[in-house]
């Protein structure tokens, strides 16, 4: 398919938006970030939430994504779509179907992240949960970031292509993936992720070579990669980090 890629997601954060957004970085595509268009161009929030509503096979949430006549929706299966459609997927079928499988395993590791500011509710504000904020963060800081970053590094460390990715023989969208992951968790606990960084060298490997990726540098260092701040997933309390 020819078609231009319309990605639909807030446009005040990276949020879960970041990672189709990277895909279509990475690969160079002809695609546009609607709802940071401005409403003459038939952008704006309110025509994102326009389409919402009247789509057919109606997305649950943003990011969706437009190509052609076809909607997707939920950011592990836009990443996967993309990277099929633009040649960023590993070629042979069981790779394909284990890059699909990471990308939504890191969306797990992306909802357990949200919930450590936001135990008790996403309608609630960060100060009506600090209390049971403190306490699922801990668990997530000393349990549950090491049994995700240790099952990326095995993936890494028992590729049977010996690339240096994580599935196949070369960047897919699950190596992205885990780039935006290690990204926002050293953003939101850089107290942690310095203590042990140093048990992961597969997985840092990967990250630094995604950000060397020639199309991913420029998209890193332009004005379209919106920084993290505290309206996103990823959200830097320093009263929730500890070594």
């Amino acid at each position: 398919m020819g078609q231009r890629f319309d990605l639909y997601y807030w446009p005040q954060i990276q949020g879960r938006g970041e990672f189709p957004r990277l895909v279509l970085e990475a690969a160079e595509a002809d695609y546009r970030d609607v709802a940071r268009l401005a409403d003459a161009e038939g952008g704006g929030v309110a025509a994102m939430m326009r389409l919402m509503e009247k789509a057919e096979r109606r997305p649950f949430a943003p990011p969706f994504l437009i190509h052609g006549n076809r909607l997707v929706s939920q950011a592990a299966e836009i990443s996967s779509y993309c990277a099929e459609e633009l040649g960023l997927a590993p070629q042979d079928e069981s790779d394909r179907l284990f890059a699909r499988s990471i990308a939504l395993t890191t969306a797990d590791l992306v909802a357990e992240a949200h919930d450590t500011h936001h135990p008790m509710g996403v309608g609630l504000y960060y100060e009506d949960q600090t209390l049971e904020a403190r306490r699922r963060s801990q668990e997530f800081r000393e349990e549950r970031i090491p049994k995700f970053l240790g099952w990326f590094e095995s993936i890494a460390a028992g590729n049977p292509q010996r690339s240096g990715w994580l599935v196949g023989e070369r960047m897919s969208q699950a190596d992205l993936g885990l780039f935006q992951v290690l990204e926002g968790l050293r953003y939101a606990f850089p107290r942690r992720m310095v203590n042990i960084e140093s048990r992961y060298r597969h997985i840092w490997d990967i990250r630094n070579r995604v950000a060397q990726h020639p199309p991913v540098a420029r998209y890193l260092a332009s004005s379209r990669r919106i920084p993290f701040n505290e309206n996103g997933i990823f959200r830097r309390y320093p009263e929730l980090d500890a070594d």
